[in-house]
């Protein structure tokens, strides 16, 4: 067949049916000779024998070049007729038998030359054209644009360049099915991509699976099937089916049909193969990008949660963290993190997705139900993946009706070899993919780690401020034992004196002034012992809290003192007893080092913290690390869970502020 180029694209017959062709040609070979007839009979009625015959030679060429054999031997039996009728009536006989063997061994001789050349020119613009749709999507598999678009394009070219009538492009899913990504046709190029052919279903796709190769079905009569059904809507005749091979795995199928029965020659599954090496080079192309940028995402990810948990403090940032990364990089529509509990119930902590999230605020408690993947992983302490497609609403667990879950898969939160809790992600269409567990892993071992240090902090904190209460209890008992017992004796023992010197006779002035003095000793004794006892643990504190003990210290210093109280009642010992050593360290280093002239005390309890400011107006330079006695306040303070701040710039005072909660930890637990 004879094609020419139209639009640049794709090729259309030069005339019409065979027959047409050949009764057109010899129409063109008769007209010829009679016009060459006419002409010579005009120009010389007796010409030359030798000239004559070159003559209608050249009337009968052209029709063999352009029309072939058959067309010809009409144009050289008229030519034969014309030469013995008009030109040499006498000899028609052996003449005519002459010319006319001469005319139809050229004519099929240039006919059949004429026919090869054709059919090289054929082919040669048949590879040019393929070379040419091969060149351009190679430069769009070079060029790695989406897949959408070389999906497209290929079935466009091929199409194009086998005259198909349709041109369908199918990715196997790994339920069997086969799921069209690109389709193009000659009536209508942009075809309903959007079709999925069940496993069982007669189709090229089917063929091509069950074969592994390449697979050529001559029409779809007495088929049932949609695939079927729309091939006898077409009319389609004969199907053709491509497998697309990635990385040895049978990945999809091109699939190219045509109307007409001997559209596709038998080397056609042999040329699309070559469409569908580029295709699964791109595909792979395509894959390991995807891949690369999965991992990509996936390091930025897991180094922004590990930042997170890091930092210490309060983990709850880390959970809301993970269940924002964890929903994108694994592309679901839901995610919880929760923490088991005891009783069997479960917490959670962080949930993301959901669309009645007042169900799942953190701090929600949700009983154990079946089937979910929650109760899976406490059953197995491994990750769990269920299906809920198929089943209705009500079949689904209690916690998921409403939801439109279709799958789940939940991580465990290992913390030191016990089970804490898990990371759970939920999908409402496609299945979640193959290796969500896997890559769970790290951020559950995330979440782990910043679980334990939090409750490493925690138990650290704890046994601190169990160490500083033991001491303090210590202090309080040494201060009632000096008060109650050594003190009081030595009350008693000065009275005793004071009342021996006054029945001492007048006669002996020397033994009432030892006497007096030995008194006057044991009194600076017991103001001392005083002293110290207040040092160990003030008294005050103990009887009437610390807004009296702040005043008294605020009397007894030795710099001026503006006091400022916002406290409303008692504070629990640990609180009360280190505001006061805070208070009492800062006036002491205000009147021994600051050479300050004023200072002030701010205490309130404000959002159910106790906030302290002391500050002085001295020469600044204070520093815990100066030996001060500021460092062990320091780590008094951060033991009740509270901050202790300094600011003390060379020349500009002494600022110090500390924030001590009211709601002392017992290390026994964290509020999440």
């Amino acid at each position: 067949m004879w094609w020419r180029p139209e639009n640049s694209r794709g090729r259309v017959p030069l005339t019409g049916s065979p027959l047409r062709r050949w009764v057109a040609g010899a129409v063109v070979g008769v007209a010829l000779v009679a016009a060459m007839t006419g002409l010579i009979w005009l120009v010389d009625p007796n010409p030359p024998f030798t000239g004559l015959l070159v003559l209608y030679l050249l009337a009968v060429l052209p029709v063999a070049i352009w029309w072939g054999a058959g067309p010809a031997l009409v144009a050289s039996v008229s030519s034969t007729f014309a030469f013995v009728l008009v030109f040499d009536p006498p000899r028609p006989g052996r003449l005519a038998a002459v010319t006319l063997g001469v005319f139809t061994a050229t004519s099929i001789v240039v006919a059949d030359l004429a026919a090869g050349l054709r059919r090289s020119a054929r082919e040669s613009e048949r590879l040019a054209g393929e070379q040419s749709a091969l060149r351009r999507v190679a430069t769009l598999v070079a060029e790695g644009v989406p897949a959408a678009d070389l999906f497209e394009a290929v079935t466009r070219e091929v199409g194009l360049l086998w005259d198909a009538d349709l041109v369908r492009m199918e990715r196997y899913e790994p339920d069997g099915t086969a799921a069209g990504v690109a389709a193009w046709g000659r009536s209508a190029p942009h075809q309903d991509v959007d079709v999925r052919i069940p496993p069982g279903e007669v189709s090229v796709a089917r063929d091509v699976r069950r074969a592994g190769g390449p697979v050529r079905i001559e029409g779809f009569d007495g088929v049932r099937g949609s695939v079927a059904t729309e091939a006898r809507t077409l009319g389609i005749r004969v199907s053709i089916g491509c497998p697309v091979v990635v990385g040895g795995e049978l990945w999809g199928v091109i699939a190219v049909s045509s109307r007409s029965p001997k559209s596709f020659p038998p080397d056609t599954e042999t040329r699309v193969a070559r469409f569908t090496e580029l295709v699964a080079t791109a595909i792979t192309n395509a894959e390991s990008r995807a891949e690369l940028r999965r991992i990509a995402d996936e390091q930025a990810a897991l180094r922004r949660v590990a930042t997170l948990a890091a930092r210490g403090g309060d983990p709850s940032p880390v959970f809301a963290a993970v269940a924002d990364e964890v929903m994108s990089l694994f592309g679901a529509d839901c995610t919880s993190i929760l923490r088991f509990e005891d009783d069997g119930t479960a917490t959670y902590l962080a949930a993301r997705g959901w669309r009645d999230p007042g169900l799942r605020r953190p701090g929600t408690r949700r009983p154990s139900d079946q089937p979910a993947t929650i109760e899976a992983v406490r059953r197995t302490r491994r990750p769990a993946r269920l299906s809920y497609a198929g089943l209705a609403d009500d079949d689904l667990p209690p916690s998921l009706r409403g939801e439109g879950i279709r799958s789940g898969v939940a991580g465990p939160i290992l913390v030191e070899g016990r089970l804490w809790g898990i990371i759970g992600v939920a999908s409402r269409g496609a299945p979640i993919a193959a290796d969500t567990e896997e890559r769970m892993i790290a951020f559950t071992e995330i979440v782990a780690t910043a679980i334990a240090n939090t409750e490493s902090r925690a138990q650290l904190a704890a046994s601190r401020a169990r160490v500083i209460a033991t001491a303090d209890a210590t202090r309080r008992r040494l201060e009632r034992d000096l008060h109650d017992g050594a003190q009081q004796r030595l009350v008693s023992l000065a009275l005793e004196l004071r009342n021996t010197q006054a029945e001492v006779p007048n006669t002996l002035p020397a033994l009432s002034g030892d006497l007096g003095r030995m008194a006057d000793d044991l009194t600076e004794v017991l103001d001392e012992l005083r002293e110290l006892s207040r040092g160990i643990h003030p008294a005050i504190l103990s009887e009437s809290g610390l807004g009296p003990a702040l005043r008294t210290l605020a009397r007894r210093s030795a710099v001026p003192v503006e006091l400022s109280l916002r406290l409303a009642k008692r504070y629990a010992d640990p609180v009360e007893v280190a505001a006061y050593y805070v208070v009492s360290e800062a006036l002491t280093n205000t009147a021994k080092h600051a050479n300050a002239t004023h200072a002030e005390i701010v205490a309130e309890e404000r959002d159910g913290t106790l906030r302290l400011l002391v500050r002085d107006d001295g020469v600044g330079g204070t520093d815990l690390t100066d030996g001060t006695g500021l460092a062990g306040l320091s780590d008094r303070v951060e033991a009740l869970g509270g901050t202790f701040r300094i600011t003390s710039p060379a020349g500009g005072g002494t600022r110090i502020q500390v924030s001590l909660p009211l709601s002392a930890r017992d290390g026994q637990g964290t509020s999440w």
